[in-house]
C-alpha cells in the first residue's frame, strides 16, 4: 500500500496531476480541497494516499492530510458512495464543511453536489455520523480554502476551459459545468480559483 508521496510537481489538471518521485512519476487524482493547497509547477510537496484496486485500473488517490484520506476513506464505506463522488464531496466543500453538514443534518447542501440526491444526502448523514464523531478533527492539517495561486506565469492556455472540464470530470453535466464557471469572474486567473468560486457559489 502507497501510504504518502514526497516529490515534485509535473503538472496540475484537476483533478489530476502528475508527481516526480525521484525520477518516477506518479499520476494521482484529488479533491480540490487539495488542490488549493498545492504550490506552484515544479515545487515539492507532500500527499498522503489511498490506492484503489479495479479490475480494469490501479487509481491513486492524493490528499492534503490524514484527516482529508481519512474521509473518503470513510465515505467509501457508505452503500451507493464510490470514488467519483467521494472525491465530488471533498471538492465541493472540504472536509470540515461536511463534517458540519452531517453534524447539522444539512441535506439540502449535500443536495447541491453532484450526484447526490435527497436520499443519498440522507443516507450519508445517518452512515456518516458515527464516524465524523469517532474521527480525529477532520479540519486539522486541512489547506485554507483561500490557498494562493499559481502565478500568472504558469496559467493554462485556456484556464476557463480547463476549469468546465474538471468540474465535468468531478461529475457535473457539461451544460452545468460551463454555467457554472460562466458566473464566475475569469480574468488572468488560474484553474484552480475559477473552479473553487465556480464550487462555492454552487453550494450556496
Amino acid at each position: 500500500m502507497i501510504g504518502r508521496l514526497r516529490g515534485e510537481i509535473v503538472y496540475k489538471r484537476p483533478p489530476q496531476l502528475l508527481l516526480d518521485v525521484n525520477g518516477v512519476g506518479y499520476e494521482l487524482e484529488a479533491p480540490m480541497s487539495t488542490f488549493y493547497g498545492l504550490p506552484e509547477t515544479g515545487s515539492a510537496t507532500t500527499l498522503f494516499t489511498h490506492l484503489l484496486v479495479r479490475e480494469d485500473a490501479h487509481i491513486l488517490y492524493a490528499f492534503a492530510s490524514e484527516g482529508e484520506r481519512e474521509m473518503f476513506r470513510a465515505l467509501l464505506k457508505v452503500n451507493g458512495v464510490g470514488a467519483k463522488m467521494a472525491l465530488a464531496i471533498l471538492s465541493g466543500m472540504n472536509a470540515a464543511e461536511f463534517r458540519r453538514c452531517v453534524m447539522m443534518n444539512d441535506a439540502a447542501a449535500l443536495t447541491r453536489l453532484p450526484g447526490i440526491g435527497k436520499k443519498t444526502a440522507e443516507r450519508l448523514i445517518v452512515e456518516m455520523r458515527d464516524r465524523v464523531e469517532k474521527s480525529v478533527d477532520a479540519g486539522e492539517g486541512l489547506p485554507p480554502v483561500t490557498g494562493g495561486a499559481a502565478p500568472a506565469a504558469v496559467l493554462p492556455a485556456d484556464a476557463v476551459e480547463e476549469a468546465v472540464q474538471a468540474l465535468i470530470a468531478l461529475g457535473y453535466k457539461p451544460q452545468e459545468a460551463s454555467r457554472m464557471v460562466s458566473r464566475v469572474e475569469h480574468g488572468d486567473r488560474c484553474c484552480e480559483d475559477i473552479i473553487r468560486d465556480a464550487l462555492k457559489a454552487s453550494v450556496k
